[in-house]
């Protein structure tokens, strides 16, 4: 059984200005998408899901899933607001989408074989679908609930020189997650060392081998009974907040704590990258020119 890629497309870029998932960065026009379905493709999947706004749905299929026809099966699914369990009304004043994990429960009704997440506008490089493929396709989905695993980047293959970045940083025992924290504005200081500031307002430099998450996780189906629970009791607290998100590493974090679920944190050589801000986008278009050139990529365009 070919696992399936799910595609988290359904976000703006606020920082960069745009839609991030439809500029076009390779050397003929390519997606970030494109270099990751391609990788991905090569690695073993064998389908593609992607959930996007119903808004921009015609924008997506005329731009991005016309060049797919032929080369892999694909299906949309649509994050909205409104779309809560049975039993629950969105807020008349929220306007904030609900969160990745949100974003991942829409799937639901499409995906029932192991799958992997990832963000739409990350580049990911070869060996880190390489290495979640093979985690994958050992799986067996009645026999492995629970079983899950996230691709772990070194943080100094994750960063930019031009700002700050917000990381899941991992903690780990034998090669099992045992905590994700969110630190924000880590970023390279004077000396091209990495540090960020914690709770407690202390400087902290971190490894350049630390592993964080760039939202790549492995899945099996029952991820979503667990996803739609847990999404309940997030909504029970925190419907009524206006920004409140339910983030994948909020759910994962539970299922560990509750001895529900394992995670094991895959190890990549893979280099992120993605255009967190505006100056980024020359040294993506660059970076993905170079990998062309060096015969990691096809002449030509991925996709004919």
């Amino acid at each position: 059984m070919k696992p399936t890629l799910f595609v988290l497309a359904a976000g703006m870029g606020s920082r960069y200005g745009g839609l991030k998932q439809l500029d076009g960065l390779g050397p003929q026009g390519q997606t970030i998408m494109d270099y990751s379905i391609f990788d991905a493709l090569r690695a073993g999947f064998g389908k593609i899901v992607f959930v996007i706004r119903k808004d921009f749905e015609q924008q997506f299929r005329e731009k991005i899933l016309a060049k797919y026809e032929g080369h892999v099966p694909v299906e949309l699914v649509f994050q909205g607001i409104d779309r809560l369990p049975e039993g629950y009304t969105c807020p008349e004043d929220r306007t904030k989408p609900w969160g990745t994990n949100h974003a991942v429960l829409m799937g639901r009704e499409a995906i029932s074989e192991p799958f992997a997440v990832i963000n739409a506008d990350d580049y990911y490089g070869p060996d880190a679908f390489a290495v979640m493929a093979a985690f994958l396709s050992k799986l067996d989905p009645a026999k492995d609930k629970g079983k899950y695993s996230m691709v772990g980047f070194r943080v100094g293959n994750t960063m930019t020189e031009n700002g700050s970045v917000s990381r899941g940083v991992c903690s780990t025992k034998n090669g099992l997650l045992t905590d994700v924290v969110e630190r924000t504005a880590i970023a390279y200081d004077k000396d091209h060392n990495i540090t960020f500031t914690d709770e407690n307002g202390a400087l902290c430099t971190l490894d350049p081998n630390t592993p964080v998450s760039m939202n790549l996780w492995g899945f099996t189906p029952d991820y979503f009974e667990y996803s739609e629970r847990e999404f309940r009791k997030f909504l029970d607290e925190k419907i009524n907040v206006p920004k409140s998100e339910f983030y994948i590493p909020t759910c994962i974090d539970t299922l560990i704590k509750n001895g529900e679920a394992t995670v094991e944190v895959l190890d990549t050589t893979s280099k992120w990258f993605g255009v967190t801000y505006p100056e980024d986008r020359q040294d993506v278009v660059d970076k993905l020119a170079a990998q062309h050139a060096a015969g990691l990529y096809p002449d030509g365009k991925l996709f004919d």
